[in-house]
C-alpha cells in the first residue's frame, strides 16, 4: 500500500486563498491526482472545501473550524482534504455547487463544504458554512464530522445507491428541448414581463434583500428599450435601468470615498454592502453604466464611473497592466471596519461646511447604520442637497470634492483589505471590455490604452501555442482555459477593436475563436465548460443560465455574430446560430435567466449593422467619435486605417493612391454591403441619425 505523508501541502500553492489556509493543522491537499489517489487507497472520504480569498464567511469558517486543533484533528483521521479556490477551478465549483443542489434542492454558496466518496468522486453529502458549534439551525461542525465518518462506514450500501441516482441525475441534465417554439418577439417580451415582476418600483433592482446588481438584467432592459425605440414602439422600461443605475450609484454598496462597486447589499436599500470587491462585477458594471451614458449624460453615473476607473487603476492594476482579482471584505479582522465611520472622526477631519455637506448628502445626520458607525449612502440626489443648504452649485461641489479628498487620504492609514492578486483571464476579459466601452462614451484615450495593456499581458502570459490559462501569479500560470475564459476574452477583443484597430488583436479573436470551435464544441451545438483535453470530472457543464457572472455559451453566441458579420467567415455566424438553436428549449422554460443569449437573438432579429470605416490613421478618429454617439446595440463600427493588414476578407487589401488621403465607409446589414460613402453626413442620415 502506497504510503502518504501527513502534512499541509497548500505553501507550495500560487492561489491567495489556498496560501490562507497553508498554515492550518489540516493536512490539505489542493485539488490533485495525489489526494484522489490517497482517497482511493485508503477508503476516506474526500472533504471538499471550496472558497475564495475575498470571502467573509469563509474566513469565519477557517478560523472557528479549520484552525482548531481539535477538529483538524478529527478532518485529519477521518477524511482527505482537499481546498479549491473557486477563482481557479470554477469547473469544480460549477459541478460540486450544481450537485448540493441536486442533493438538498437549496441554494449553494460559499464556503462550500461537501463529503465526496473516494471511488466515484460524487458527493453524498454537502452544505455550505458549518459554525463550530450548533447555531443557526446547523450542526456544530465536529459533530457532523463524526456523523458524517460514521454513515460511511455503516451505511456504503445506501450512500452507493444515492450516489448511483445523483449521478443519474447528473447525466440527465441538459438543456431540455423546447415543447413549443414562441415567436422570437414574444420570447423576448416574455423576458422583460418576468423582469418587470421582479422590478423593485421603490428602490430599483430586481428582487430584495439581499439585493445584487444584476448588470446582466440591466442590460437587457435597455437593449429591449433601444430596440422597441427603434421599431417605433412607445416603452417605460428605460426608467426601470435608470432608477436601478441611479439607486446603486448613490447606494453604500458604491465606495463613495475610493470608488468600485462591492458585490452586493444586504437590505433592499442597498445601503450596507458585503464589502468585498470583486473584479468581474465592477467590469460589468462599467460596461452598463457606458451604456446608459451613451443614451444621454446623467453627472450621477459619470462620476460612478470616473471613481471607478481610477479606483481600478490605482489598486487592483498589476505592474504588467492586468488586473487584480479582488478586494478582501475584512481588514483586522472584521467586515466592512475599513469603510465604515464614526461620526465624530469626520467632524474632526472636515471643516465645519464640507462636514455640512457630507453629513446632508451620506447620512451622517442620521442614525448609524452599520455597528454603530456610518457606512456612507446618499438619502437624496446631489441637486436636492445643495438648494435644501442653500449653496451655490459650484461652492458644494467644490466642498464636496475637498472633504471625499480628506476622506480618502484619512482612509488610507487604515490597514487594508486583503488584495488577491492573481489575474483570471475570463474576469479581466469583462473589465477590459468595460473599460473599453467607458472610454469611448466619455472619450478617455488612457482607458482604452490600459485596456489594450491588459489584454497584451494576457497574451504575453497566459497564452501560448495550447492556448489560455485560467489564471496567473507571480509567474505561474493555473489550469488551462474554460469558456468562459475565450468568451469573454474573444468579446473584450472585439470591443478593443471597435475602440482603435489593432493587426494584432484582429489575428488573436479569430485564433482564439477557432481554438473554442476545436476544443469546447459540442455535437448538440452547444459548448462545454471545459475542454476536450481538460481533467473530466462526473459532469461536464453547458452552461446557458446567467448568473453573477454570463454564461459563456450566451456571450459566446454574441462574439461569434460580431466576429462573423466583421469578418465574413460563415463558420462563426453557423456557430452563434448553432448555439441559438441549441439553447431553445432553455431560453422557452426561463427567458430571464438567459439575458446574453436573448442579447444575440435580438440582434440577429434586428439585422446587426457592421459599420467599415476606411482612411489614414489620423483622418478615421473623428468619423469613429461621431458614429459611436448614441445608444444602437444593434450595430458596431470598425476603423481600420489603410496601413492595417489583418483586413476582414471582403475589404481590398491594397487601396488606390487616389484614394488614400479620403475617408471612406462600408454600411453592411445582415451579409450585404453597402457601396463606399464618402460623406459622414450622408452616412450618418443612412443610419437614422446615429
Amino acid at each position: 500500500m502506497t504510503s502518504f505523508e501527513d502534512r499541509n501541502r497548500l505553501g507550495e500553492a500560487s492561489s491567495p486563498y489556498l496560501l490562507q489556509h497553508a498554515d492550518n493543522p489540516v493536512h490539505w491537499y489542493p485539488w490533485c491526482d495525489e489526494a484522489l489517489a490517497r482517497a482511493r487507497a485508503e477508503n476516506k472520504p474526500i472533504l471538499l472545501s471550496i472558497g475564495y480569498s475575498a470571502c467573509h464567511w469563509c474566513h469565519v469558517m477557517a478560523h472557528e473550524s479549520f484552525e482548531d486543533d481539535d477538529t483538524a484533528a478529527l478532518m485529519n483521521t477521518h477524511f482527505v482534504n482537499v481546498k479549491v479556490d473557486r477563482e481557479e477551478r470554477p469547473d469544480i465549483d460549477k459541478v460540486y455547487q450544481l450537485s448540493h443542489h441536486l442533493l438538498t434542492q437549496g441554494n449553494g454558496g460559499w464556503p462550500l463544504t461537501m463529503f465526496i466518496d473516494p471511488h466515484t468522486h460524487v458527493p453524498f453529502y454537502g452544505g455550505t458554512y458549518f459554525p463550530r458549534v450548533s447555531r443557526y439551525g446547523l450542526p456544530g461542525f465536529k459533530d457532523l464530522l463524526l456523523r458524517i465518518a460514521a454513515v460511511y462506514r455503516d451505511k456504503r450500501d445506501e450512500l452507493a445507491s444515492q450516489g448511483e441516482k445523483l449521478a443519474a441525475a447528473l447525466d440527465a441534465l441538459g438543456v431540455p428541448p423546447a415543447k413549443e417554439v414562441s415567436d422570437d418577439r414574444a420570447l423576448l417580451a416574455r423576458a422583460m414581463e418576468q423582469l418587470t415582476a421582479q422590478y423593485d418600483d421603490r428602490d430599483g433592482g430586481f428582487g430584495s434583500a439581499p439585493k445584487f446588481p444584476m448588470p446582466l438584467a440591466i442590460d437587457r432592459v435597455l437593449r429591449h428599450w433601444a430596440h422597441a425605440k427603434r421599431r417605433g414602439e412607445r416603452d417605460g422600461s428605460l426608467d426601470m435601468a435608470m432608477i436601478t443605475l441611479t439607486q446603486i450609484a448613490r447606494g453604500g454598496i458604491y465606495d463613495h470615498v475610493g470608488g468600485g462597486f462591492c458585490r452586493y447589499a444586504t437590505d433592499r436599500r442597498w445601503m450596507i454592502p458585503h464589502f468585498e470587491k470583486m473584479l468581474y462585477d465592477n467590469g460589468l458594471l462599467l460596461s452598463v453604466y457606458a451604456d446608459a451614458l451613451a443614451v444621454g449624460p446623467d453627472p450621477l453615473f459619470e462620476g460612478a464611473v470616473r471613481e471607478t476607473v481610477a479606483w481600478l487603476l490605482r489598486e487592483m492594476r498589476g505592474s504588467g497592466g492586468a488586473f487584480a482579482a479582488a478586494l478582501d471584505a475584512d481588514s483586522e479582522g472584521e467586515e466592512g471596519r475599513f469603510y465604515a465611520w464614526r461620526r465624530d472622526e469626520v467632524k474632526k477631519l472636515l471643516t465645519e461646511d464640507e462636514y455640512l455637506v457630507v453629513a446632508t448628502l451620506y447620512g451622517l445626520d442620521k442614525p448609524a447604520n452599520f455597528e454603530a458607525k456610518w457606512v456612507l449612502h446618499r438619502h437624496d440626489a446631489w441637486h436636492s442637497v445643495v438648494e435644501r443648504l442653500s449653496l451655490e452649485r459650484e461652492t458644494a461641489d467644490a466642498l464636496l470634492a475637498s472633504a471625499k479628498q480628506k476622506l480618502f487620504a484619512k482612509r488610507s492609514e487604515r490597514e487594508r483589505p486583503g488584495l488577491d492578486d492573481k489575474v483570471i483571464t475570463s474576469w479581466n476579459g469583462l473589465a477590459i471590455r468595460g473599460l473599453t466601452r467607458t472610454g469611448v462614451v466619455l472619450h478617455e484615450r488612457d482607458w482604452i490604452d490600459a485596456a489594450s495593456r491588459a489584454l497584451d499581458f494576457i497574451t504575453a502570459n497566459l497564452f501560448d501555442d495550447g492556448g489560455l490559462y485560467a489564471t496567473w501569479r507571480a509567474g505561474r500560470v493555473g489550469a488551462r482555459g474554460f469558456l468562459d475564459d475565450y468568451a469573454n476574452l474573444i468579446e473584450a477583443t472585439l470591443a478593443l477593436l471597435a475602440a482603435r484597430w489593432r493587426d494584432a488583436d484582429m489575428v488573436l479573436a479569430m485564433r482564439l475563436a477557432d481554438d473554442v470551435l476545436a476544443r469546447f464544441r459540442a455535437e448538440n451545438g452547444g459548448f462545454y465548460f471545459c475542454a476536450n483535453d481538460q481533467q473530466p470530472l462526473i459532469h461536464r457543464p453547458q452552461p446557458t443560465i446567467d448568473e453573477v457572472m454570463p454564461s459563456g455559451n450566451g456571450t459566446l453566441a454574441r462574439a461569434f455574430d460580431w466576429l462573423g458579420h466583421l469578418t465574413g467567415e460563415p463558420r462563426y455566424l453557423d456557430a452563434a446560430s448553432e448555439i441559438l438553436g441549441w439553447a431553445r428549449g432553455a431560453m422557452e422554460q426561463y427567458p430571464v435567466g438567459h439575458s446574453g443569449l436573448l442579447a444575440a437573438l435580438e440582434t440577429r432579429l434586428a439585422d446587426p449593422e457592421i459599420v467599415i470605416v476606411r482612411g489614414p490613421p489620423d483622418a478615421i478618429g473623428p468619423w469613429l467619435d461621431t458614429l459611436n454617439q448614441g445608444y444602437a446595440p444593434w450595430r458596431r463600427t470598425f476603423a481600420i486605417p489603410y496601413d492595417a493588414r489583418a483586413l476582414p476578407k471582403y475589404l481590398p487589401k491594397l487601396v488606390p493612391a487616389a484614394q488614400r488621403d479620403k475617408v471612406v465607409a462600408y454600411r453592411c446589414v445582415g451579409l450585404s454591403c453597402s457601396l463606399p460613402v464618402d460623406d459622414l453626413d450622408a452616412l450618418m442620415r443612412s443610419l437614422g441619425g446615429r
